[in-house]
């Protein structure tokens, strides 16, 4: 039996499955808020727990994998946004699993992509696909990730790194005044600090000081974060958050076409994270696509690129258990 699982800032799934000729069957699946336990080591021992239960015995653990929002070093994961630290060996003495690997949780959705099923996701650009090209993974939510797959013989190669943490490249005047207040506040402005959940509430912020006149959202409400903003801006069209979600969305955009750029992503751009997902209808309306463009003399490159907007939660998960099945 192998054990997978994806561990955000805000949500972790974990997965018990078995393998037979190469194949993977689930056994159980769950998803927990990270912020109902102390560590790491009490959300495992959580899902090893109800695993008895299901199981009615303990699981023999052959290998497992976590991909977790943090960068890699000496096989231990200090998270980024929560304050939890990964020990692989720790994990794997504690646990008595014979081989754990830890991964940054990026690595394991740009993984992930090779066990997408048709309808796991949706497109924005069709584009002109070359097979075996390079392909880009980036996802919003509690923080910003990026990961690069590219093409190694019949297989890839996965580059994760921490380019949600590059810095926020302005494209217009708004989103100049937007770098210039966030500077105020912040010093160095990276790309995370706009494109994420905390960063959409910084756009709506940054609205209301320019907009002092426009009705806002009570201190209350927006205590709740970007799925307030959200809410409002989708069901109600309140024109503020609109516009704050738009500013997003293009902000969203033009980083991805940068990273798509970077390596010429012909095999795709993957737009994950869990705001893609929730703000769905509003990212294919067009800003997004056309900021994603908007590259000046290489605009007809990037107009070649397939996007598509994943629309599983479990891509990580799914890269994960790919890691764990391959050792």
């Amino acid at each position: 039996m192998i054990l997978a699982g994806d561990i955000g800032g805000t949500k972790a799934l974990l997965l018990l499955a078995t393998v037979r000729q190469g194949r993977l069957t689930a056994l159980l699946e769950r998803r927990y808020a990270v912020a109902a336990f102390a560590d790491f080591s009490a959300l495992l021992a959580r899902f090893l727990d109800e695993c008895r239960a299901h199981r009615g015995r303990d699981a023999r653990l052959a290998s497992a994998c976590f991909g977790a929002a943090g960068p890699v070093s000496d096989n231990c994961i200090q998270m980024t946004n929560l304050p939890w630290r990964l020990d692989a060996g720790a994990i794997a003495a504690e646990f008595g699993i014979a081989r754990l690997r830890l991964v940054n949780d990026f690595e394991a959705a740009a993984r992930g992509v090779e066990a997408l099923a048709p309808g796991d996701s949706a497109i924005l650009q069709t584009g002109e696909p070359l097979p075996q090209a390079a392909r880009v993974v980036i996802g919003a939510g509690t923080g910003l990730g990026v990961a690069y797959a590219l093409p190694q013989g019949k297989h890839y190669r996965i580059l994760p790194g921490e380019g949600g943490h590059a810095g926020f490249a302005p494209a217009d005047d708004e989103q100049m005044r937007l770098w210039q207040a966030l500077h105020a506040q912040l010093g160095r402005v990276s790309v995370e600090h706009v494109v994420s959940g905390p960063g959409l509430v910084r756009i709506y912020e940054f609205l209301c000081a320019e907009q002092p006149q426009a009705p806002a959202l009570p201190a209350s409400m927006l205590a709740q974060g970007a799925a307030a903003i959200s809410r409002h801006a989708l069901e109600l069209g309140d024109p503020l958050a609109c516009r704050a979600l738009d500013l997003f969305i293009s902000c969203y955009g033009a980083l991805a076409g940068d990273h798509a750029l970077s390596v010429t992503a012909r095999g795709g751009v993957y737009i994950a994270g869990g705001i893609a997902r929730k703000i769905f209808t509003r990212l294919a309306a067009g800003g997004f696509i056309a900021a994603f463009n908007a590259k000046g003399a290489h605009a007809g490159m990037n107009l070649k690129i397939p996007v598509q907007v994943v629309t599983t939660e479990r891509l990580g998960l799914l890269g994960a258990a790919l890691i764990a099945l391959r050792g």
